[in-house]
């Protein structure tokens, strides 16, 4: 049976090395916990390194997190649907908006549940995701002010999700004198300028964050160690917080080539067929997890003479080449995962969650 473990020694290191980083440039910051998809037990190891504030897109996933500790800030990060406005007010303490629509529903809601709702005002920097455009800002801050229960703590941004616009200085300095604007403009304070996402750390370590940017909020490098800009693990942090096990079914040597009239496979995919492997053969094995758990374009095995060549829905198929000897039917074989491997694996319930 395939199973993922995280391994609490190396994501405490990350933790520590993010706080240390962000406390010596006076910045607050948040974990984004999407990537764990809810899992309680994983949520409580984030818990218990002193995560104050945790950002998820999923309110169910905010729900868990505050039966484990109602005293953690839970923040909604993405613009919410109509529908699910009653369970947010109940679970999110804050949320990203850029509609004043959903801001006023959202109003009504924590008037009946009598509670007050935070609200960072997302404004587009071009990627072209959420965000409210520039021309628009006062207009909306200022109808926004006026909503009972509402209280607008943050202006914020998010790039590189979407086209992979990569951010730069200039950008982030933008965001700042939008906040300054709106601050002169309204004679409101807002307290947090959250421009900050894993893929903005490359530019604290070249000291080009503007001082005005004072939130980040942090699931990728915390989770993986990595600098979005090299795709390098940091000097410092860990690479491998998580470990994916595959356990293999079937250890055959078979021919290099398919044999037969090829058309595509049930995942719309074609093959071609390399004519220096005719006539050739190695050792395949098959694992015991497939594309209903993760793709394999996001895996990376842990032997590097180990080849994927292929999976169906809950079968993949490596080529072992060199370390055909080393394995044998019921051995493991390990990966480290890419980003959106992981979060595939988080997803799927058929893959076990261990700590170690």
């Amino acid at each position: 049976m395939a199973y993922i473990e995280l391994y609490k020694d190396k994501l405490k290191k990350n933790y520590q090395f993010l706080d240390d980083l962000f406390k010596e440039n006076d910045i607050e910051w948040a974990v984004v916990s999407k990537l764990l998809c809810g899992n309680e037990k994983y949520l409580k190891e984030v818990i218990d390194l002193g995560a104050k504030e945790i950002c998820d897109s999923r309110i169910s996933n905010l729900e868990a997190i505050k039966k484990i500790d109602p005293s953690v800030q839970t923040v909604y990060i993405k613009p919410p649907a109509k529908r699910s406005i009653p369970r947010l007010v109940k679970y999110a303490d804050a949320s990203f908006n850029t509609e004043y629509k959903t801001i006023k529903w959202i109003s009504d809601e924590a008037v009946k549940q009598n509670k007050k709702h935070k609200v960072i005002i997302m404004i587009e920097l071009g990627d072209l995701r959420e965000g409210v455009m520039g021309d628009h800002l006062m207009d909306f801050y200022e109808s926004v002010f006026n909503l009972p229960n509402i209280e607008v703590t943050g202006i914020g941004a998010n790039l590189n999700c979407l086209y992979g616009v990569m951010p730069s200085e200039d950008k982030l300095v933008q965001l700042s004198l939008y906040e300054q604007l709106i601050e002169a403009k309204f004679n409101r304070k807002i307290p947090w300028v959250t421009g900050g996402t894993s893929v903005v750390i490359p530019l604290l370590f070249r000291k080009q964050v503007p001082d005005g940017i004072n939130h980040f909020r942090i699931g990728e490098t915390l989770f993986f160690g990595l600098d979005l800009f090299t795709q390098e693990v940091v000097p410092g942090m860990e690479g491998d917080v998580f470990k994916l096990h595959s356990e293999i079914i079937e250890i055959t040597e078979k021919p290099k080539i398919p044999i037969g009239y090829m058309e595509a496979n049930p995942s719309g995919e074609t093959f071609e067929i390399n004519e220096d492997d005719y006539g050739k053969t190695s050792y395949r094995a098959i694992l015991d997890i497939g594309l209903l758990d993760v793709s394999e374009d996001f895996l990376i095995p842990d032997d590097d003479s180990i080849e994927i060549t292929g999976a169906s829905s809950d079968m993949l198929i490596v080529d072992l080449g060199e370390s055909s000897e080393k394995y044998k039917v019921g051995d493991l074989v390990s990966f480290k995962l890419k980003y959106m491997g992981a979060l595939g694996i988080f997803n799927s319930d058929y893959i076990e969650k261990r700590v170690v």
